[in-house]
């Protein structure tokens, strides 16, 4: 074990980084490590590593009037990248309303301790949950024994099968980063309207319609769903302070769809500063997957 400049230990034989733009902390039965951000105000600083109250998080930062720095990785980041001995590394875009400084995925050597390593990484223009689908399909294929470019081949296939959905109670956020009008965020909240918008092909989060009325936007997130591709493979429901949405959505997804493996989580510190309070992420494999 080493320490890196903020303290903290890794092993330098880790398999799978991701950052915590994925609200996953841990996976089992994999090495693994998460790389934790920073959403920084002029009040305070929200370190994004699992130990995060997210949802207090949001309430507090519904109320604040400045726009927060854009979320950034901690000091041990690039000592992280650098140093530790990774086989594959799905690459989460900087926000899922953010646009992407695109990366070419493929095989990358890391200098200094680890000569030699071979480093796979994977351009995922999405976050949360979407992202957890990819770090748990990298874990089923080297479970699995799977050779190194295998893994490589296999998860740009399938990266073209997963997609993202969300519902947003609030456009407070977006409005502070210029996505939308500040007025329009405040004529949403006031009609209780809520946005259902899905990560594009470039990282950017696309508006699929509106909706008034929770049951409405979860309506349309089944629909949303079906036109999708989707019929009976993993989804993963994450929501921000929401769980009796994210319940009511799981059963009517099972209902719907025959076979369909659905669960539920919590979004993480990141997720939770552009979900906002109330707001769902859905992570799902199309029919293709």
């Amino acid at each position: 074990m080493r320490r890196t400049p903020a303290g903290m230990e890794i092993d330098e034989m880790k398999r799978i980084v991701v950052d915590s733009s994925a609200s996953l902390y841990a996976l089992d039965g994999i090495d693994f490590a998460a790389v934790p951000l920073k959403i920084v105000t002029d009040e305070r600083e929200y370190l994004d590593d699992g130990t995060l109250d997210a949802v207090e998080m949001a309430t507090t930062l519904r109320t604040y009037k400045a726009r927060p720095a854009p979320p950034a990785p901690t000091s041990a980041t690039g000592w992280k990248l650098m140093r530790a001995q990774m086989k594959f590394m799905p690459s989460p875009s900087p926000a899922p309303v953010g646009q992407l400084q695109r990366r070419p995925a493929g095989r990358r050597r890391v200098s200094g301790r680890a000569p030699g390593a071979q480093v796979f990484v994977l351009d995922s223009l999405s976050a949360g949950p979407e992202l957890v689908l990819l770090a748990e399909h990298i874990r089923a294929l080297i479970q699995e024994g799977r050779e190194f470019d295998d893994v490589c081949e296999e998860m740009l296939r399938y990266r073209h099968h997963t997609h993202l959905l969300f519902s947003l109670e609030s456009l407070a956020n977006l409005a502070r980063n210029g996505r939308v009008k500040p007025a329009v965020a405040a004529v949403a909240r006031m009609l209780n309207i809520r946005v259902i918008g899905k990560a594009s092909d470039v990282g950017e989060l696309d508006v699929l319609c509106k909706t008034r009325g929770e049951h409405g936007a979860l309506e349309r997130l089944v629909l949303e769903l079906k036109g999708h591709g989707y019929t009976n493979g993993k989804v993963i429901i994450a929501h921000c302070g929401n769980p009796a949405a994210a319940e009511r959505l799981m059963h009517m997804v099972k209902a719907v769809f025959e076979g369909a493996q659905v669960r539920v989580t919590e979004c993480g510190g990141l997720c939770s500063y552009y979900a906002e309070l109330g707001g769902l992420m859905v992570g799902f494999e199309d029919a293709d997957a």
